[in-house]
């Protein structure tokens, strides 16, 4: 049996870009057999692929998702997480699992300790490093303190009645292991695809640092707060300085390349038919194929147009074509008088993300006939002539397929780290760090994401943020809120900024209905309306401080008292 499951392990190695990097060996594979060769440890690290987010976990409700924040309000009925009712569950997987997993990258790393050759097997041993990483993060982000632990524990060990480290040791943990795994792993280009490289390590050091750095600096813990900023500038700058990716335009393109971006796959999935290979973007990425291992959701019927009800306040983020917010641009703000003059003259990511009015929308069921947008093409189309009369009133096209695909099959790539974020990591960490940020480390950052499909829209420079009045920070949160969009950000973003208890409990607003074309195309309309005319979609939200952790699960704390209970929920 034992060389049995070996055997077919390697069998079963070949489609590792794919679906094998869903295989779960088990924790107790026999020592006998096994470690003996770079190939076990290969296969032993593959499970560990299928623990990053996905589009299942990010887009649909979970911890990260948008969902969760007050930028998305499912059609499905309210989240008790972004309402703020949420209450402690019995259970809870994303607490368990992720220990689970650390127990999983710790066996791997005890066996490597005594392995002959360790340069063989430095590439799973970073795999390891950060995987580990990943999960302690998830743990960090969710519930604060964590339980630190360096090797697998056995049911009797004492670690497991021990009480949680304290976050800022959690950090370090994954800090190291981090640089530790940077230094283990090959660069990307020279991994397999689908496997996780030197610079996937420093990028997603920049998004832990940047992360527990504003958390502690708006939590008052400055001097810290600024250590770990610097760590998050640097790693950030590493990767930039590789020159190994670059945000995805080809000019062929044109304002659309960022769209066709989030839907590449290598059968014609966009108007110019480049696949997959064209993309320089994506730094680490769960990787999908239509046979091999199809998205196996309906990723297109959830995203276009249907369940995911858009707010007002994330619609008013977009900026104007000359480059500044709707209130103050009296000459390119149209207003809302026509159901689509506040699409006009804006940012462009914004009618490639949201669904303009009157414009024609494809799905994987009504799909493009030709790419070119004429009769025929529009003809086929999901969405015709859109006018808006539900939900509310915003429509989200990111993640759609416009080709033909049967539902749960599309074969995207989901981008756990890619190379937009990692700039806009750059500027935060250096504005949040210094208190200020120069023009030149705005143009090796920030702007290059602003201006990638609005060429013509001015720069973010200090003398423009002096002149029009503009407030850097804010210009700094609103490009990464409207490039990161639906990828599972948002949230997370407003704990760590510490206004998650200003944002959260703001009312859900959709369209301006009173006193504009909607009173006439929507005169249904059955929501309630504020003041200013806009749709009410959810009212009575609320956030307490203890909603800035998740609540540890009952099971847990009876296991091991010593854990102790989250602030706020109940000791």
């Amino acid at each position: 049996m034992k060389y049995t499951l070996k055997a077919i392990l390697i069998l079963i190695l070949g489609c590792l870009t794919h679906s094998c990097l869903d295989l779960d060996p088990k924790d107790q594979i026999a020592d006998g057999n096994y470690w003996n060769s770079v190939t076990d440890y290969k296969l032993f690290a593959n499970q560990f692929y299928s623990w990053t987010r996905d589009f299942s976990n990010s887009v649909y409700d979970a911890p990260h998702s948008d969902k969760r924040s007050d930028l998305i309000v499912d059609k499905g009925g309210t989240n008790v997480y972004s309402n703020g009712t949420n209450s402690i569950p019995a259970s809870d997987n994303n607490y368990t699992d992720n220990y689970n997993r650390i127990r999983r990258a710790n066996i791997l790393l005890q066996k490597a300790e005594t392995y002959d050759n360790p340069t063989d097997i430095a590439q799973y041993v970073g795999e390891a490093k950060f995987f580990r990483a990943y999960c302690y993060f998830e743990l960090l982000q969710l519930y604060g303190d964590a339980i630190i632990t360096k090797t697998p524990l056995d049911v009797t060990d004492p670690e497991l009645k021990a009480s949680r480290n304290d976050r800022s040791e959690v950090a370090d943990l994954i800090i190291q292991d981090l640089k530790d795994a940077a230094g283990l792993l090959s660069a990307t280009s020279a991994v397999e695809s689908g496997r996780v490289g030197s610079e996937g390590a420093w990028a997603f050091l920049s998004r832990v640092a940047l992360y527990e750095g504003t958390w502690q600096k708006f939590r008052g813990n400055t001097v810290r707060g600024k250590e770990l900023l610097d760590i998050a500038a640097n790693a950030a700058k590493e990767v930039i300085n590789s020159k190994k990716f670059s945000l995805y335009a080809p000019v062929i393109l044109g304002d659309s390349a960022q769209k066709y971006m989030f839907i590449l796959e290598d059968v014609k999935s966009n108007p110019a038919g480049l696949q997959k290979s064209s993309n320089t973007e994506y730094i680490f990425s769960r990787r999908h194929d239509e046979t091999l291992n199809p998205i196996n959701k309906n990723i297109t019927k959830e995203c276009l147009a249907n369940t995911q009800m858009i707010s007002h306040k994330f619609a008013a983020l977009y900026l104007c074509q000359d480059g500044l917010p709707i209130d103050k641009s009296p000459n390119m703000f149209m207003g809302y008088d026509k159901i689509e003059s506040e699409y006009l003259n804006r940012d462009n990511r914004m009618i490639y993300t949201l669904c303009k009015p009157y414009g024609y929308f494809w799905s994987n069921e009504n799909s493009r006939v030709n790419w070119t947008g004429d009769a025929a093409d529009r003809a086929s189309a999901s969405i015709k002539g859109l006018i808006p009369t539900s939900g509310s009133g915003y429509n989200n096209q990111k993640w759609a397929t416009e080709r033909a695909v049967n539902t749960n099959y599309e074969g995207y790539d989901y981008p756990i780290i890619r190379y937009a974020e990692v700039l806009l990591n750059y500027a935060e960490a250096v504005f949040e760090r210094d208190e200020t940020i120069s023009d030149e480390d705005l143009n090796i950052s920030l702007n290059l994401v602003r201006n990638r499909i609005n060429t013509q829209m001015p720069k973010l420079t200090n003398s423009f943020a002096q002149t029009y009045g503009l407030d850097m920070r804010t210009e700094i949160r609103r490009e990464r809120t409207v490039e990161l969009f639906n990828e599972g950000f948002r949230i997370d973003d407003l704990k760590r900024w510490k206004t998650a208890e200003t944002e959260m409990p703001q009312n859900i607003l959709g369209i301006k209905w009173t006193g504009t074309e909607y009173q006439t195309r929507w005169p249904n309309a059955s929501y309630s309306k504020n003041s200013d005319g806009f749709l009410i979609i959810e009212s009575g939200r609320k956030w307490e401080d203890k909603h800035y952790l998740y609540p540890l699960p009952t099971d847990q704390l009876q296991l091991n008292p010593n854990l102790k209970q989250n602030p706020g929920w109940g000791e």
